[in-house]
């Protein structure tokens, strides 16, 4: 395969000619990252396989059966992005939700852009396209993340040019790996949110923290009293567990409703920060963003100023 040339380019230019790889930009641009300018063909969907390596493992089947609908009546627009593994073999890069749903609609043949990539270029885009295009969970952000760096030797910088994201919130998303699975589990599920997975990672026991902030209904900040309280030196069980149950009893009596929780996670997981919002029932509130270091600090300011990466 044609990779040799591209073995140096760094991770940000793949993320600008994301674009390129798909297709989307001149032919000359789309040669800085593969040396054919093949255009769009038509391949036997059959033909088509998943990555493996592919970062998302949960896909939205509604969503899915919506795009199914859309081709059955528009024809699938985009092509999908393949590298050929053999005769009547391709391996998909880009574009398994289109995939999944062109089977969905019962075509025999789709759109795709076949491009001579390398394990390492293929598992890049693949992650690259997926946060760029389609949000992915925490944990599936998290683990393409530790691919890249454990398979093929990125560093975090070189990932945060290439997704758009800060040094900063790649490694925050990575540490997120060392909770254990059943925090993980709820993290993914939606039980828990970014602000109360970084708060687990200093306790002791997350698993028993976890499962209390899950039956209590913990907000944030009453998870970091509580891993708190776990960790400090002094004091009864029965104390801790009175404060506990004082933060719970706190919590609960302005418990938030699933919108106000799921535009925090949606927050949280754009800016890579915890965001605690705290709506009063006349209409105003507060939106409090929590940082860890001056980079978390710098690259929120820009963000809300409007200043580029």
């Amino acid at each position: 395969m044609a990779v040799a040339a591209a073995k140096k380019s760094n991770m940000k230019g793949l993320g600008r000619g994301l674009g390129a790889l798909l297709g989307d930009a001149p032919a000359t641009q789309a040669a800085t990252a593969s040396e054919t300018t093949e255009p769009p063909r038509e391949l036997p969907i059959e033909y088509l396989q998943r990555n493996s390596e592919q970062p998302r493992r949960v896909f939205d089947e509604d969503a899915i059966n919506e795009l199914a609908e859309s081709i059955k009546s528009r024809g699938l627009l985009q092509p999908i992005l393949v590298r050929e593994l053999g005769p009547q073999n391709y391996e998909i890069v880009a574009g398994e939700r289109r995939w999944r749903a062109s089977q969905k609609a019962q075509l025999h043949t789709v759109p795709v852009v076949i491009r001579a990539l390398s394990d390492e270029e293929a598992a890049e885009i693949a992650l690259i396209e997926n946060v760029q295009r389609v949000d992915l969970s925490p944990v599936e952000e998290a683990a393409g993340y530790r691919r890249l760096i454990d398979a093929y030797g990125r560093s975090q910088e070189e990932i945060a040019k290439a997704v758009g994201k800060s040094r900063s919130h790649v490694a925050n998303m990575i540490r997120l790996l060392k909770l254990p699975e059943k925090v993980l589990d709820a993290l993914n599920s939606g039980g828990i949110s970014m602000g109360h997975a970084r708060a687990l990672l200093s306790a002791p026991d997350p698993d028993a923290a976890c499962a209390r902030v899950l039956k209590d209904g913990l907000s944030v900040r009453d998870t970091e009293k509580l891993v708190k309280q776990s960790d400090a030196p002094s004091g009864s069980d029965a104390e801790g567990g009175a404060l506990a149950k004082g933060n719970a009893k706190a919590s609960s009596g302005g418990k938030k409703d699933a919108d106000t929780k799921t535009l925090e996670r949606d927050l949280s997981a754009a800016l890579g920060l915890e965001v605690e919002i705290d709506h009063k029932s006349k209409g105003a509130g507060a939106v409090t963003i929590r940082y860890l270091d001056l980079d978390q600090l710098d690259d929120v300011c820009r963000r809300l100023m409007g200043v580029g990466a």
